[in-house]
């Protein structure tokens, strides 16, 4: 298996083809160019194959390794790829920066934006330095902080969702975790600017929602979002954390599931093989998307985004096709 990609254990027939691959590659080297290139054309085509059956038939527990595979694009790399003139913003100028959310200014796609998301880190070091994307109550108070920035000079406001949940340590409820994802949730939804949100990866419980309290909210092809993780709901419900998987059908977090309920508005389709296979691919689609419901938003007056978006958050789970998904799910 290659060293430079980490594969989820259902793509372990696509990983031992692309080793045969790296290893003629290597053979033609000695060889002589083109001794073995029919071989390779041959593998990758099969590699290809195999990645789209595989993705095309995921289920809710494989869509969960993928949507938390290290290799996604991160915030980092959206605002790097989609926002120029960027200027982070720190701290909540109450206690300190939370560097689990980083927010700031800059301009997409010609438009001036306040961007809001969740960093995860790429390795150890900034896994470490980001507190691997659970945000603590000072980062939800910049994002609040941010947000009243953006209604201040009528600036719309992008998010990048992408986070296990809020931090849960002592010191986070010391200092007012839940009133702080309260009001980060409160400002998004009382908001007079244009907002939208996307799931980029694991949206996890009140942590993902303080930052997705939007008008339109999107979703990547391959994401989650849900009120716990699976190993926590097998966990509570059956003191067994292998249960997971079987949790992961049963709470309905996939793409898929959410849009019948409403909770989602729109799914991004990711390249085949999930966006960590092709980032650049995968970050150009979810600016295409968020540029187009943002730039549907930009006519309406303040108070008729607060209308849409408070239409739109009553009306989850009322329309016929969440009725239908939850009966379905009853049986």
């Amino acid at each position: 298996m290659s060293a430079a990609r980490q594969y989820l254990e259902f793509e372990r027939p696509i990983a031992e083809v692309e080793a045969k691959i790296e290893e003629l590659s290597r053979l033609s080297e000695s060889a002589g160019p083109g001794a073995f290139d029919a071989e390779i054309a041959s593998l990758r085509g099969k590699v290809e194959q195999l990645r789209r059956e595989a993705y095309a038939h995921l289920d809710p527990w494989q869509k969960t390794q993928v949507a938390r595979h290290p290799e996604r694009p991160h915030f980092v790399d959206y605002v790097a790829e989609l926002v120029e003139d960027f200027v982070e913003l720190r701290g909540d100028r109450k206690f300190a920066d939370d560097a689990s959310i980083i927010g700031g200014l800059g301009r997409f796609r010609g438009l001036p934006v306040v961007v809001i998301g969740h960093e995860k880190g790429h390795d150890t070091t900034t896994r470490l330095q980001h507190n691997f994307g659970m945000g603590r109550p000072e980062g939800y108070r910049k994002a609040v902080r941010l947000m009243d920035l953006a209604e201040q000079f009528a600036i719309p406001v992008v998010t990048f969702v992408d986070t296990a949940g809020a931090y849960p340590g002592v010191g986070a409820e010391e200092r007012g975790q839940g009133e702080a994802i309260a009001r980060s949730t409160e400002r998004g939804l009382t908001l007079g600017s244009p907002m939208v949100a996307t799931i980029t990866g694991e949206g996890g419980s009140g942590g993902a929602l303080a930052l997705a309290a939007a008008n339109k909210v999107l979703i990547l092809e391959h994401s989650i979002y849900s009120v716990i993780s699976p190993e926590a709901g097998s966990s509570i419900l059956f003191r067994d954390r292998a249960q997971a998987p079987h949790m992961a059908a049963a709470m309905k977090i996939t793409a898929q599931d959410l849009i019948g309920f409403g909770i989602v508005d729109r799914i991004v389709p990711e390249p085949p093989g999930g966006a960590h296979s092709d980032r650049a691919a995968a970050i150009a689609a979810v600016g295409d998307a968020v540029e187009e419901e943002l730039r549907a938003l930009l006519p309406l007056t303040p108070d008729e985004l607060r209308r849409q978006r408070a239409e739109r958050f009553y009306a989850i789970g009322r329309s016929g096709a969440a009725l239908a998904q939850l009966k379905k799910a009853k049986r």
